[in-house]
This record gives structure tokens, C-alpha cells and sequence, in this order.
């Protein structure tokens, strides 16, 4: 997923590059625990979610949910990567990845729909990074 941002890539990076202001465009609270950089944590929201940091550029990162005790075997994968590219000097594209293995899912329209959602409220968060980046 990506969307189109009338900011610099560092700029833009400055904004919405910490690895907790995913609390902002979720409307959830964030907390990190460990040194910044690489194997940082972040725990989120109400369900006590927990990613960590694996993957670190000046305009990205990239993270893993790792599975929750007793959920192991039922682990769906999920990782994210979030990306500042700079398009021009005054403009940036964020890219937002994801990869989850949806295949434990019931039937194909359970996997159609946990992937709509997941894109849907993503595209959300996309829209509210770019508001941010662009001081709106």
C-alpha cells in the first residue's frame, strides 16, 4: 500500500518515522521498552499486541509480530515494513508492507475478508500519516 506526500522524504520521515506513532493513526496507545534501533519493542492498544523491531534505514523499518503464548501454532507470519522513498527533493511516497499468512482461515471468504480488512484500515493509517507529514 502507498500514498503520495507533498513533503521531503526526511521531512516526512521526522513525522511519522517513530516506531510508536502507529498509536496516532490507530487512535491507540504505544509503548516501546529496549534501546531505540533494532530489536526494540512496542507493545499496543487494548489486546496487548507486541512487535518488534528487526529491520532499521533512516527512512524505514521493518517489524515482526511474534506469537503469543499458547498461539504458536497458529502463528500467522505477520510482518510489516513502512518506507519513506523519495520520489523528487519536495515529494515522498510511503510504503506501507505487510505479510501474514491468512491459510489457517475457515474458507476463502474469511481470508478475503481479514485481508480487506487489513488493507482498509492500513489505507486509513496511510491517509492519516500523510495528513500528519503534511502539517494538516
Amino acid at each position: 500500500m502507498s500514498i503520495d506526500v507533498d513533503r521531503p522524504a526526511a521531512a516526512t520521515w521526522d513525522r511519522v518515522g517513530g516506531f510508536c506513532e502507529l498509536g496516532n493513526w490507530f487512535n491507540f496507545k504505544c509503548e516501546v521498552s529496549g534501546p531505540e534501533g533494532i530489536g526494540q519493542v512496542r507493545h499496543m492498544g487494548e489486546n496487548g499486541a507486541t512487535e518488534v523491531k528487526i529491520a532499521e534505514t533512516d527512512l524505514s523499518y521493518g517489524y515482526v509480530m511474534p506469537p503469543r503464548e499458547g498461539e504458536e501454532a497458529n502463528w500467522n507470519l505477520y510482518h510489516g515494513f513502512l518506507e519513506a522513498v523519495p520520489t523528487s527533493d519536495k515529494t515522498t511516497r510511503l510504503e506501507y508492507t505487510l505479510m501474514y499468512d491468512v491459510s489457517m482461515l475457515e474458507d476463502q471468504a474469511a481470508k478475503d475478508a481479514s485481508v480487506q480488512g487489513r488493507r482498509a484500515a492500513f489505507e486509513r493509517a496511510l491517509a492519516t500519516m500523510k495528513a500528519d507529514a503534511e502539517g494538516k
